[in-house]
């Protein structure tokens, strides 16, 4: 694969062009979390194949966002073009949320609230398996509404779960509205302290930042990174704007947002 391939860039332009093929939404989701999610794969997961037992495990609790995970699985080489381009058609393991049968996907997400319950059930099997492999769920703001996620959060402290990392993408915004006008959960790191977490801010589009907050260290409890996020980042049009959680582009929105990403279209 050329070296070019495996930049943020070319990640955000395969969930343009895959969003734009499949006419189907999610876009500012996937566009937001692509530098989390390039991060892991390419600099923090031990993963060496998709396959391999003691790979540490990945989550995307806010599964709408699959397209930008999709992408790092085509950089990685574990899907092919033929089988990206295949995105939202029938038959396609490549669904709008991840699908268990697709090689890369551990847990089948979407049902907003889980995936922390499903990362702490992972850790304490690591654990209980004398298994050095580490746990990361890329969670949403607005799934912190649930109340199953409080409830994973008080486990995973009280079994000191150090092997869990969760990474909450804080956009500020859900499919209906703005956060702070939904349900308010400012101030978030006070709230993940008070259930026995380790706490990191960051910006979430600053890959030093990511990866230090990120990598193992020494915490003997779970740790939680909240990283701030701009929703639909890099395309001018979709930035902060509550519709691109479901519309899908035009052409001409198409042709704009490849260009402000400086990709080709």
């Amino acid at each position: 694969m050329n070296p070019n391939e495996l930049t943020v860039q070319s990640l955000r332009q395969i969930i343009l062009d895959q969003s734009f093929r499949a006419r189907v939404g999610h876009i500012g989701s996937a566009l937001c979390v692509a530098d989390l999610i390039h991060a892991l794969y390419h600099r923090v997961l031990r993963v060496s194949a998709p396959t391999d037992r003691d790979r540490d495990r990945f989550i995307l609790a806010k599964g709408h966002a699959a397209l930008a995970l999709y992408g790092v699985f085509y950089q990685k080489g574990w899907v092919t073009r033929e089988q990206l381009n295949s995105y939202c058609t029938d038959g396609s393991l490549l669904g709008v949320h991840p699908e268990r049968g697709l090689p890369g996907v551990d847990f089948a997400t979407g049902s907003l609230g889980q995936g922390l319950s499903i990362g702490a059930g992972a850790a304490l099997s690591a654990r209980l398996q004398k298994s050095a492999r580490r746990v990361y769920v890329l969670m949403s703001d607005a799934e912190c509404n649930e109340g199953a996620c409080w409830e994973a959060a008080m486990f995973a402290a009280h079994q000191r779960l150090s092997n869990l990392t969760a990474i909450v993408d804080v956009n500020g915004q859900q499919a209906l509205g703005y956060t702070r006008d939904v349900m308010d959960l400012q101030p978030m790191a006070d709230r993940w302290r008070a259930f026995g977490w380790s706490v990191a801010e960051i910006d979430g589009h600053d890959m030093t930042q990511i990866v230090a907050a990120v990598k193992p260290g020494s915490d003997r409890v779970p740790r939680v990174v909240l990283a701030r996020t701009t929703f639909g980042k890099g395309v001018s049009y979709m930035q902060n704007q509550i519709k691109w959680h479901y519309w899908p582009m035009s052409d001409d929105e198409y042709k704009q947002a490849v260009r402000e990403i400086g990709g080709q279209s």
